[in-house]
């Protein structure tokens, strides 16, 4: 089997955060969110991955993963000139996929879900396509399966208004050749892309199998600010406690702490686990948490942090309170003692 990235779109839901990197590079408990994506294909033994870009700093792309050798993979990359639908995007990947088939892993998807034994009963069976399904509290939003009394799919509906189920097909897809075949077949949508729950719907008319597994772990399509501030808690909250750096001072600590290399802290500084901190770090007067990732080379005094990303090379010197706020990379922050719920994307400097 062959694996397949989806890298590409303009990230709108998340300005100004996406201005300056694709959403997919936005970090998630300090790694890029399309790199959950990519341990996630590597677990399930295939080696070979397209990464599809096009958009916003698409360059950002090729410059973290490289030809993949730093990952354990094998990257090959596929341009896509403007986003005209999942469906388009797979169709780029024929060349690619050859006779093999193949996974597909949405790089805006989070699961806390090893893929290994999907891909192993998709690759022994003679399915044309598995799906993911998972309940979802506003089935509007998503591409739907309406189900068959014996339980095999009826049909795939994108965004329906009125959806016969909340069972919605996640951004991870097992699927063979034959799909191409249909997409060159497709028609636009309303939205003029080329849908992949309307190749989904045609591969079923025409007979072919689709299998599918119902998700019960965590699942997030990280969309807006919200889900990547829910994603950053969940995986906190999973994460196991380490510390890579001799701490000579006394702090105080509860729950799971992730501690990086060359971290100082300093005087009266309290961790309310869940907490990640980055190497480099220098840290003092501070409450950080719960549920706070504190990116690679940041300087933070007097604040207090719960509920919030703070990304690389950010400086926050200010008796602020941060709640519910990202902090994109290189900031600076310093302000008079106040509450604040602040997005922030590259570079800003920030007198309150």
């Amino acid at each position: 089997m062959k694996g397949i990235i989806l890298h590409g779109g303009h990230g709108t839901r998340l300005k100004p955060l996406t201005y300056t990197r694709p959403k997919q590079l936005l970090p998630i408990a300090n790694v890029p969110m399309s790199k959950y994506g990519l341990d996630s294909i590597r677990e399930t033994g295939i080696s070979e991955i397209a990464i599809i870009i096009g958009g916003n700093n698409s360059q950002k792309v090729r410059e973290f993963y490289g030809d993949g050798t730093n990952f354990g993979v094998k990257i090959t990359y596929i341009e896509q000139d403007e986003p005209k639908g999942i469906a388009h995007a797979i169709g780029l990947c024929e060349q690619f996929v050859g006779n093999e088939k193949f996974l597909v892993f949405l790089g805006d998807n989070i699961l806390l879900r090893k893929l290994s034994d999907y891909a192993s009963e998709f690759e022994k069976s003679s399915d044309s396509a598995k799906i993911l399904l998972c309940e979802v509290s506003n089935p509007t939003q998503f591409g739907i399966v309406d189900m068959f009394e014996d339980g095999s799919i009826k049909k795939i509906i994108e965004k329906p208004k009125n959806p016969p189920t909340n069972l919605a097909v996640i951004g991870i897809y097992f699927l063979t050749p034959i799909i191409f075949e249909i997409i060159k077949n497709l028609q636009p949508s309303w939205r003029n892309e080329l849908e992949i729950t309307d190749a989904l719907q045609k591969l079923l008319e025409s007979k072919n199998r689709i299998s599918y597994n119902t998700i019960t772990k965590y699942w997030k399509d990280t969309g807006t600010i919200e889900d990547i501030i829910d994603a950053n808690k969940t995986i906190l909250e999973n994460s196991k406690s380490y510390c890579e750096t001799k701490i000579d001072s006394d702090y105080e600590k509860t729950g799971n702490i992730m501690i990086g290399k060359n971290v100082t802290l300093g005087k009266n500084v309290t961790l309310y686990g869940p907490v990640i901190i980055g190497d480099n770090c220098e840290i003092e007067e501070c409450v950080l948490g719960p549920n706070v990732s504190i990116g690679n080379n940041t300087i933070l005094s007097e604040c207090k942090i719960k509920n919030s990303i703070i990304m690389e090379n950010v400086t926050v010197k200010s008796k602020i309170d941060l709640n519910d706020s990202i902090i994109s990379f290189n900031n600076k922050i310093t302000s008079a003692n106040k509450e604040k719920s602040l997005i922030l994307c590259d570079d800003s400097k920030l007198e309150l």
